[in-house]
């Protein structure tokens, strides 16, 4: 039996203008969720309407199946990108991605959703060209969905809890597939040890994208040299295990690591991701004035804080640096999830 009221609008009310007046809106107009088109959203699913997905912050309210459908509607969402939805409202609503303290900061962060497995094709997610931005239906709504049942369930609305200084469009909807017949490596969920069969979902607290343009480089280790010379700046170049960050390699660039694995490019990169300790002051990286002088260098990212997954177009060589929030159960901590329907 439903548990969401149903908001009856006045005959001479636009439903369109009456969500923006109730604050459901991100700031783009929504679909109306009529029970039509809630009753078919729901039809993407196996779930009950009545169970809880998550309680979600900073409200702590209890989010239904039918809550998400519904968010999901006035997003633009098809019924079969709800699992996608269901499991990443699950997901941002852990203790470890900690999405209260996501809104709470200051800092310009998002929730930002990677998928994986056999569901990127069946829904018509977007890996290729323009993967980081406007155009695919599923990349665009999927975010947004997640955004709206974190402002309209959870009450996560800017100027109240989002204290963001500057805000990113991370924050309205960030949503991309790994393209993983065209790469290289193995993909992101299986590193982290789910099957080439299974579709999840990785969430991660982020920025906007920023591009790294490298249209020189020949050789693996001179384009690892010039990426990580970009990844140094994340945050600021003298952090040092400060913020983790996704390098999105675009098919040229990965190109240039034809027979090496995901770990060769991972520890290349490593050799060019230390930070001097001597330049950095002690309240920078949390270390005494005594074991600077112990500690010559710190890696600039943490033991598994640099994520490298494969998207985007098959021509330009250019690639991306996604940095994202504060590292470690201090912050928010990067969670993959599986889809189940």
């Amino acid at each position: 039996m439903t548990q969401t009221p149903t908001i009856h609008f006045g005959a001479a009310e636009d439903p369109i203008e009456a969500m923006f007046d109730r604050g459901w809106s991100d700031g783009l107009p929504l679909v109306p969720p009529t029970p039509e088109r809630v009753s078919q959203m729901l039809a993407g699913t196996e779930r009950s309407p009545d169970e809880v997905v998550a309680t979600v912050a900073p409200d702590l309210v209890e989010c239904t199946v039918e809550k998400v459908a519904v968010n999901a509607v006035m997003a633009g969402c098809r019924p079969e990108y709800l699992p996608v939805v269901l499991t990443a409202v699950e997901a941002a609503c852990t203790d470890e991605f900690n999405i209260h303290g996501v809104l709470a900061t200051t800092m310009s962060v998002g929730p930002i959703i990677i998928v994986n497995g056999p569901i990127r094709k069946r829904i018509g997610m977007n890996s290729g060209g323009n993967v980081l931005g406007q155009g695919n239906r599923a990349n665009m709504t999927i975010g947004r969905a997640l955004q709206l049942v974190i402002r309209n369930v959870g009450g996560g609305r800017p100027g109240e809890v989002d204290q963001a200084t500057l805000g990113s469009p991370s924050k309205l909807s960030f949503c991309f597939a790994e393209d993983e017949e065209g790469s290289p490596w193995e993909s992101l969920s299986q590193e982290r040890g789910f099957s080439a069969d299974a579709s999840t979902v990785t969430l991660f607290a982020g920025e906007g994208p920023r591009v790294i343009v490298d249209q020189l480089s020949r050789k693996p280790e001179s384009l690892a040299k010039s990426l990580a010379a970009c990844l140094m700046t994340t945050g600021h170049p003298k952090m040092a295990l400060a913020f983790d960050t996704i390098l999105v390699v675009s098919p040229e660039h990965a190109a240039r690591y034809t027979g090496w694995s995901k770990q060769q490019l991972r520890e290349e990169l490593q050799k060019h991701l230390m930070v001097d300790v001597g330049r950095l002051p002690s309240t920078a990286i949390g270390i005494t004035t005594e074991d600077k002088a112990e500690t010559k260098q710190l890696p600039k990212f943490r033991k598994d804080g640099l994520i490298i997954v494969h998207a985007g177009g098959t021509a330009g060589l250019f690639s991306s640096a996604i940095c994202g929030w504060a590292s470690g159960p201090s912050g928010s901590q990067h969670i993959t999830r599986e889809i189940k329907s």
